[in-house]
């Protein structure tokens, strides 16, 4: 139980942080509307997850 609450308050804290950076520091960026930057935004998450879960399926497969 303990465990999981740590985890919870790490996720609640770093999901805090990135609203901030994202509120007060996304708009100085200056990123042009493409179709290529909106696919990148949209599948960047997709392709991060796949390779976390590649990689901890390589990791699973080893052990």
């Amino acid at each position: 139980m303990q465990n999981q609450l740590g985890l919870v308050l790490k996720l609640l804290l770093l999901s805090a942080l990135l609203s901030v950076l994202i509120k007060y520091a996304g708009p100085s960026l200056s990123i042009p509307a493409t179709a290529t930057n909106a696919l990148i935004i949209v599948l960047l998450p997709i392709v991060i997850m796949a390779i976390a879960l590649l990689w901890r399926f390589q990791a699973q497969k080893q052990n």
